[in-house]
């Protein structure tokens, strides 16, 4: 390509990505990490290729760890180019060098525009920038986008965003690792402990957790199962006891109120019905599924770790294009692709003839609650996309996904889940009683999505499952049983990886104070879509989590952190908030630059107020913790 000639050049994340979007653009020529075509340059970063530059870059005391030498507070911040990958880096320079126009094509979100970012930045380029914005990258996805690429300006704040969380968590990391590690040298304890602003309040999850269930004591409750029979059928009610001797949750105490209520109900023939009530439900489907619930679905069905879920997804949607951008935190899709539908039902069956017959029974007219353009965010749920794909190309962990992403697509084309739910009430000798009954109406959406599922559920609570015969007030049924049952409370189990991503997603359950718990809705959680997998993973490398079949338990270490840091580090409402305010940085509603000078006072606050108080071990065994970040 001649010097001085117009050049645009698509920096993307990935070589796999780049090869897509080559193809796509016509640019087939292979030429030393990149691709050429006519009057146009693709190219790939592999990853970030800089990263921010350690302490002692800023000044050479900083090698040495020193409660003396912190808070480290860069003035101005630097970076460095990773090593692993310097060659690209070269690579990548000198063609922005010729380019006259860069478009961004790295992933859709605030890391991929990070990631592009910093190169432009470092490389002093200064002309036009534009953003590809991809939710798949099958051809006609990648084409749609390159018709409609948006100016860079736009997603310029994602950038600020990025560079705001890189700049805290380097500041949290640096700072309070280093403090509490010589503190804990102090106290003699050997090694590193790593403080993270994301990682360490996930940490307090689980340890919370755990100690609940070490010290849950439990307590004694007593039920009575009631059989009764009609003319026609026989069905269970149970004791309602009264309010003098129940928990909250309305169980029975007292053990010699229970007993005196049975002897009172084995004394009576019938039991009179009051009351019945029947309700007519409509569970509309699912929606297709975010990261977060597909984690969480995953870890729950195909006992898989919420990384490789991940892992699985991403090959879903760059190796065979089969399904969209993963990493996203929204069930919701735009209203515009409802016109997509038949090419995505076309595709589904090219790609597997066998849910033809399934899907000719489908209204694919029908919107569901699903396109939804005011609930959207930066990405939509994840779905099948508009092009066919080979299923025998897939891994048995990859179709098995596949499937389930292809089932929730389907659902909102299917009728609602419908049931009649009825409560009747019945007195016995004076002691009132209810029977649940749960009648199917339609199988619905269900019968695509989580038929076994949904039996187990009814199996695991048959009284409040089973189906009532016709009763009306005034009906009277024999008592042909009474049994008494002694139970016992239970502790909240162990998180799996699964249920702690669904922790990490909804903070604000764990939050007792209503104005915060206000302010942080529902929305916001510790960490990303792309970034929690990661961070689970890397407690575990350190030895802070201890995974045990398919739960996670904190580990000794993990409780001595949690308890030396500060509340406010440990405390996930805290970092939520943070989140929140990158959320306003992406939003254009905040900047950089006030949310880096806060996380740096606080930081220099909290070094200040804790760098002279002896750690506590509290009997701790002194020996070596892990690693550093």
């Amino acid at each position: 390509m001649p010097r001085g000639e117009t050049v645009r050049l698509f920096l993307c994340e990935k070589p796999s990505q780049a090869k897509d979007i080559a193809r796509v653009l016509g640019a087939r020529k292979p030429s030393g990490g990149c691709y050429l075509g006519p009057e146009l340059i693709v190219t790939w970063c592999i990853g970030h290729l800089i990263e921010a530059a350690p302490p002692q870059t800023y000044d050479e005391r900083y090698r040495r760890w020193s409660i003396e030498t912190l808070p480290i507070i860069p003035e101005v911040w630097r970076v460095k180019i990773k090593s692993a990958t310097a060659a690209q880096f070269k690579t990548v320079k000198k063609l922005i060098g010729r380019a006259s126009e860069v478009v961004i094509a790295t992933d859709a979100d605030r890391e991929g525009e990070m990631i592009a970012r910093e190169v432009l930045e470092l490389c002093g380029f200064s002309g036009p920038v534009k953003r590809l914005w991809l939710s798949a990258l099958n051809d006609a996805s990648i084409a749609q986008a390159l018709a409609a690429l948006r100016p860079g300006d736009a997603t310029l704040p994602l950038y600020h965003a990025a560079l705001a969380r890189s700049r805290a968590d380097w500041l949290i990391g640096m700072n309070l690792t280093r403090l509490f590690t010589l503190l804990g040298q102090q106290a003699g304890l050997r090694g590193v402990l790593s403080v993270g602003r994301v990682q360490t309040p996930t940490l307090q999850l689980v340890v919370r957790r755990d100690r609940e269930i070490a010290g849950f004591i439990p307590v004694p409750y007593w039920t009575i199962d009631v059989a009764l029979t009609t003319e026609t059928a026989a069905f269970l009610a149970q004791w309602t006891p009264g309010k003098a001797a129940t928990d909250e949750a309305g169980r029975c105490l007292s053990a010699p109120m229970a007993q005196a209520a049975a002897n009172r109900l084995r004394e009576a023939a019938l039991a009179q019905v009051v009351s019945v009530e029947t309700e007519r439900v409509r569970e509309p489907p699912p929606l297709p599924f975010d990261l977060s619930t597909l984690q969480q679905v995953c870890s729950r069905r195909l006992k898989l770790d919420v990384q490789e879920t991940l892992d699985l997804a991403q090959s879903l949607y760059e190796n065979h294009k089969a399904t969209t951008y993963p990493r996203t935190d929204s069930g919701y899709l735009p209203e515009s692709m409802h016109a997509e539908v038949p090419e995505v039902l076309a595709a589904l069956i090219a790609t597997d003839a066998s849910v033809r017959p399934l899907i000719d029974h489908l209204d694919p007219t029908q919107r569901s609650r699903a396109w939804d353009d005011a609930k959207l965010g930066a990405h939509h749920g994840i779905i099948p996309t508009t092009e066919p794909t080979v299923l025998s190309r897939m891994s048995e962990k990859e179709r098995s996904l596949y499937r389930l992403i292809r089932a929730h697509y389907l659902a909102q084309f299917a009728p609602h889940h419908e049931y009649d739910r009825t409560v009747a009430l019945l007195t016995c000798s004076g002691e009132p009683l209810t029977a649940h009954g749960k009648r199917i109406c339609q199988i619905g959406w269900r019968g695509l999505i989580d038929p076994k599922e949904a039996a187990e559920e009814d199996n695991a609570d048959a009284p409040r499952h089973q189906v009532l015969p016709a009763l009306r007030s005034g009906t009277s049924c024999q008592v042909a049983d009474v049994a008494v049952k002694t139970l016992n409370t239970r502790p909240p189990q162990f998180y799996t990886q699964g249920e702690l991503i669904q922790a990490m997603k909804s903070i604000a359950r764990w939050v007792s104070d209503p104005r915060l718990k206000q302010k942080l809705k529902e929305t916001s959680g510790i960490g990303t879509e792309a970034t929690r997998a990661g961070i689970i993973q890397g407690l575990i490398r350190r030895g802070y989590l201890i995974q045990k079949g398919q739960t996670l338990r904190a580990s000794e270490s993990a409780c001595l952190l949690v308890d030396a840091v500060p509340e406010a580090i440990a405390d996930p409402a805290t970092t939520a908030i943070w989140e929140q305010a990158l959320e306003q940085i992406a939003a254009g509603e905040l900047s950089l630059e006030i949310f880096v000078e806060k996380q740096s006072a606080w930081v220099a606050k909290l070094v200040r107020s804790h760098a002279s108080v002896p750690m506590q071990l509290n009997g701790f065994r002194a020996r070596s913790q892990g690693n550093t970040l």
